[in-house]
């Protein structure tokens, strides 16, 4: 069995056909949903590139591989897995699998795809390395022009400054974009690949749709901004909610841009969509033209969602909303059917689907769930809830999170835990923690929060022991052995 696992980064799963968005046109992802299995609940670990990256190599949710934050904004944390974790690489090159890895790694500084023995050029990093020295020569091998921007779309920090920068016109054809250089490599080493006759893996990682959108006008201005829905979370007063969220908010500069910017955004947004799906239509081709489609496993999904204006936020960060934990998820399997799947699924669980159809011997950790059954069509017994981690970005920030096929539960030990209804509220924007109505909702998921965790062996249940209503403790939470009854 070969592998494609096409990967972008920061992809609202709203964003593509086959997801129901009935403006954005992404014919390759349509017809590779229509042909494979659509995964509807597939989540991230934590919605944060290079802890979500580092899951998916380990099969490991975050807190057990301890690599818990992107290295540019690191405050303390491991910025590398440590010698002799466990990874999938590992034991596809026992099974003589050829790898390739073309496009963003940023699941480590100290070591990189290659140190995994991925082939493909050192793209480290969370924004498109347009200075890469083998992307120059790509395009000087071509005649193409180098990178320029301009139409700066960005908005005013607390202190006055200007914001990030969320979006730029791109004065390049689309051919000397990094989307279609990536593609182009890709399908380069897929060639190789198919004359070697050996397996192999080959993956894709995109930088896009990430922030910021720098796009030439063909794809800038592709989609009407009066086209766009905003999001109904603009609506988001951050009552009851976590300070956290405003102080974000004020960060990411919403409120200091019109709303017509945020429509021309979103727009913006799905151009980029557009493009990526273009360039894996591509490499989807030259699979065809090789004859290795009949043969080869594809996936296709992200390591994290975007807000793009949800909850007046951008990027991600400590809010645990769908917005950016909930993926597209795709799967084609030859043989398989094509099907919608409705089952709580996980990043990382994509680790032990791929040694399971590699034949690999060697099980991941216990975060990792095969999900071969699934796309076989079957209907193996599975847990009815999803849990979801995440540890800081700008600054270290603990949260949990549990969610059954109604109900949300967000644990905050700083400030104010969260709880939604996503069945009267698919949006989050009710925080419903204390409302006396759902006291038993509440109850039950954190009980379950907390039985869930101490499973896994998250230490994070030792907070909750004695702050929440999880039933009577077995064990002494101080830790300290004198305070035992004698017998």
């Amino acid at each position: 069995m070969n592998f494609l696992f096409l990967m972008t980064d920061q992809h609202r799963v709203d964003t593509l056909g086959c997801y129901g968005n009935q403006h954005v046109h992404t014919p390759n992802l349509d017809r590779l949903a229509a042909t494979g299995t659509r995964f509807d609940r597939f989540y991230t670990p934590t919605a944060i590139c290079t802890p979500a990256r580092a899951s998916l190599l380990t099969g490991q949710a975050p807190f057990r591989h301890r690599v818990l934050a992107n290295h540019e904004r690191n405050v303390g944390y491991l910025e590398d897995l440590e010698e002799g974790t466990f990874t999938f690489p590992e034991a596809l090159r026992e099974r003589d699998y050829q790898l390739g890895l073309f496009g963003k790694w940023h699941a480590g500084t100290r070591r990189n795809a290659a140190s995994f023995g991925f082939e493909g050029p050192d793209l480290a990093g969370w924004h498109n390395p347009v200075d890469h020295p083998d992307y120059l020569a790509y395009l000087e091998e071509r005649g193409l022009p180098p990178y320029r921007i301009s139409d700066h779309i960005r908005g005013v920090t607390p202190n006055g400054n200007p914001g990030n920068l969320l979006a730029a016109r791109l004065h390049q054809p689309v051919e000397a974009t990094f989307e279609y250089y990536l593609a182009t490599r890709a399908i380069e080493h897929l060639e190789r690949q198919a004359a070697d006759g050996r397996p192999f893996f080959l993956a894709t990682h995109f930088f896009g749709p990430h922030l910021p959108y720098l796009l030439p006008d063909e794809y800038f201005d592709r989609y009407d901004p009066s086209l766009v829905e905003l999001p109904p979370s603009i609506a988001e007063t951050f009552e009851h909610k976590p300070q956290v969220q405003r102080n974000y908010s004020a960060h990411w500069t919403f409120d200091t841009m019109p709303l017509e910017v945020s429509r021309k955004l979103i727009a913006v947004y799905w151009g980029y969509v557009s493009l990526i799906d273009e360039q894996i239509g591509r490499i989807l081709d030259a699979m065809d033209r090789l004859g290795l489609s009949d043969s080869t496993t594809v996936f296709f999904t992200a390591d994290h969602g975007e807000f793009t204006g949800a909850h007046r936020l951008h990027d991600k960060g400590p809010a645990m909303y769908e917005d950016i934990y909930r993926i597209p998820g795709i799967i084609r399997v030859p043989g398989a059917p094509p099907q919608v799947r409705t089952e709580f699924v996980n990043l990382t669980d994509c680790t032990a689907t791929i040694l399971d159809l590699a034949g690999c011997d060697t099980a991941p950790a216990v975060d990792s769930r095969s999900l071969v059954p699934l796309l076989r069509g079957e209907e193996p017994e599975w847990p009815g809830e999803l849990l979801a981690e995440f540890h800081g970005h700008h600054f270290p920030h603990p949260q949990r999170m549990i969610r059954d096929d109604r109900y949300k539960l967000v644990v905050n030990p700083e400030s104010v835990n969260e709880l939604y209804d996503l069945l009267t509220d698919p949006h989050e924007l009710t925080n419903r923690y204390d409302d006396p109505e759902l006291q038993t909702v509440r109850q039950y998921l954190m009980h379950l929060l907390y039985e869930r965790l101490r499973e896994r062996g998250d230490k994070f249940f030792h907070w909750m022991t004695p702050m929440y209503e999880i039933g009577a403790s077995d064990y002494d939470p101080t830790l300290s052995a004198f305070e035992l009854e004698e017998t």
